[in-house]
């Protein structure tokens, strides 16, 4: 988040508050009466802490202190029993404040986990183009700060705040009753100094702590990214570089948050000022109405008592108030993911994509990721169902823009997209990612065993639908050699496993979702020779009954294609069989005669 500004601070707290009455549904959640039950017992529990710490507790030590002030012994038994009931009532005030706290915990962490819930099911629902624009280190922080404030938040909220109003009201009605009218303003005129230095020592402690959340925030994301890219770091021997450049964030993060702390320690010794100058103050004017007969020695201990237990908790008050600010605005900015538009949505209404045949057409078809710098420039491609497509051309034509087209990770700026004839702007994403299946070049897995993500291709698949589809990208041998075999973790990303393995984890779990269209983008680039031609075995097999895109640098894996099309510049330069293309000696031709050259070489080299 970034640090706040004092043109903005009010406009992020009405920001704020706006979060807060949009959370108020989670909290009182329509479809769930026992834990509505649960807030309003947790709420009368509050009310009777409350009564039983201002009229019991107080009371009774005043009374107990009066009798012994008078002297009189054979009061001895009263006195003792209004001990213990003093001692009852603080012990009820304690007990009441932590049924409530049991009463209600359950309705904040199922708040939380509905709202938490509500983000991450949005961010799925986001298009590609914010996840590669935005940090997933800063996201995530943003999410779990938004998260972690709810709870505590609420609780101030609820059993902070609204109860120590309530108790104010009764110690003013006990004042005014009691000691008049000068007590009850010299008591409400310190409440309000103290609010008010309060806000404005926090007001200026919030600035503060927006800049050191936003270099905490870099600091991790900045943590997050250099892991990830582990390898990358390693290959150009960046440990050091990498370790000034987070030590520098770090730096950076402390320093501000010194800051803080500095600030707080000015905030609590100005509330313990206004708190105790209140306290002295009005103990002396009892003392000096007690010299002149007007109130007994018990008064000065229920005053004593009064105002140490209303004190309790404005001295927590500016912990509560920056807390409370602090959430609103992490909640803030939390509602703003969920407010953030997903630019690839379904039309309303439509229906759900219908494959008979799995004809695919690139009718005139124009993208851009940037309007300044368009990568397909209107190409027309029919893929007849059941045919193999091969897409080459140079790096950067557009070849993986077509699958992620076909995908719909983003919509077009021209022409359509069809599937037997369907325009796939119009159909549901759901059914038309559901028809396709993927091999993409750069596999990612998750942090779980082979068998999670070989079964992950489709919901519910059993350990035999597994092993046989790691049996058809000709990976079942290692995966059984394992220790664990299919319960091996393969570590975040799969970095366990090498390229090779990583690809054919995900050619098996393509196979296992089993769509009538598929696409191989680059499937078998990070393959040995022997191991690229049985997975290629496996590829024509499985491609002779689906519509298949073939996205290829290695021209000689798709030289068997029904159709070849050579992207250049983001325009269809040549399309047609193999040996059409070869007999046209253009620029498919070219780069055959280029990578024989390679391959050649490469033969040569490998018998010196």
């Amino acid at each position: 988040m970034p640090p706040d500004l004092p043109g903005t601070m009010e406009t992020k707290t009405d920001a704020g508050f706006a979060s807060l009455r949009r959370f108020l549904p989670y909290l009182w959640p329509a479809d769930a009466p026992a834990l509505r039950l649960r807030i309003v017992v947790a709420l009368l529990l509050v009310v009777a802490s409350k009564l039983v710490q201002v009229y019991g507790a107080p009371f009774a030590l005043q009374n107990a202190i009066d009798h012994m002030a008078h002297g009189d012994r054979s009061a001895t038994t009263l006195i003792v029993a209004l001990v213990v009931g003093y001692a009852a009532a603080r012990f009820g005030g304690t007990l009441f404040d932590n049924l409530r706290n049991a009463v209600f915990e359950r309705v904040g962490q199922d708040a939380t986990r509905r709202l938490a819930a509500t983000v991450f099911r949005h961010l799925h629902q986001l298009s590609l183009r914010f996840h590669l624009s935005r940090r997933t280190g800063a996201v995530t922080k943003v999410v779990e700060r938004g998260t972690k404030s709810i709870d505590t938040m609420l609780y101030f909220l609820l059993f902070n705040i609204a109860p120590t109003v309530l108790e104010l009201a009764l110690v003013v009605q006990i004042f005014w009753s009691r000691f008049g009218l000068w007590l009850v303003v010299s008591t409400l005129v310190m409440v309000a100094v103290y609010i008010a230095f309060t806000r404005i020592v926090t007001d200026w402690r919030n600035a503060l702590r927006a800049k050191m959340n936003d270099l905490d925030t870099r600091s991790v994301a900045h943590a997050v990214d250099s892991l990830l890219n582990f390898e990358t770091v390693k290959y150009f021997n960046a440990e050091e570089r990498e370790a000034q450049r987070y030590d520098r964030a770090i730096t950076a993060y402390t320093s501000a948050a010194v800051k803080n702390e500095t600030s707080l320690a000015w905030l609590n010794i100005g509330q313990a000022l206004i708190t105790n100058l209140m306290m002295a103050g009005g103990m002396a004017l009892v003392v000096a109405g007690w010299a002149r007969g007007q109130f007994s020695a018990g008064d000065v201990v229920l005053v004593s008592t009064l105002l140490s237990q209303l004190f309790r908790p404005l001295d927590m008050l500016g912990m509560v108030y920056r807390t409370v600010r602090q959430g609103l605005l992490d909640m803030a900015a939390m509602f703003d993911l969920i407010d953030t538009d997903a630019e690839v949505v379904d039309l309303p209404g439509a229906p759900a994509l219908a494959v008979a045949r799995g004809h695919v057409r690139f009718e005139d078809v124009r993208f851009a990721y940037d309007a300044e710098r368009p990568i397909l420039k209107g190409i027309d491609i029919d893929v007849p169902a059941g045919s193999t497509l091969a897409i080459v051309g140079p790096s950067g034509a557009g070849k993986s823009t077509i699958a992620r087209l076909l995908y719909r990770f983003y919509d077009l700026n021209g022409g359509r997209i069809t599937i037997d004839g369907q325009d796939i702007a119009g159909v549901q994403q759901a059914s038309l990612r559901a028809a396709i299946g993927i091999v993409p070049q750069d596999t990612v897995l998750f942090n779980d065993t082979i068998g999670y993500n070989i079964g992950y291709g489709r919901a519910g698949a059993t350990d035999e639908d597994i092993r046989a589809a790691a049996r058809g990208a000709a990976i079942d041998r290692f995966i059984e050699s394992l220790p664990k075999g299919y319960a091996a973790e393969v570590g975040e990303r799969g970095l366990k496993l090498s390229g090779g393995e990583k690809q054919r984890v995900a050619i098996a779990r393509t196979l296992l979702k089993d769509p009538p269209i598929l696409i191989l983008d680059e499937a078998t680039s990070a393959l040995d020779s022997r191991t690229e031609a049985e997975i290629l075995d496996t590829l024509d097999a499985v491609a002779a009954r689906r519509t298949t895109i073939t996205i290829a640098h290695r021209l000689s894996t798709i030289a068997d294609a029904d159709q070849i099309v050579v992207l250049d510049a983001g325009a269809v330069a040549e399309r047609g069989t193999h040996a059409e293309l070869m007999a046209r000696a253009g620029l498919y031709a070219e780069m055959w005669t280029r990578q024989a050259a390679e391959h050649d070489t490469e033969d040569t080299l490998a018998a010196e």
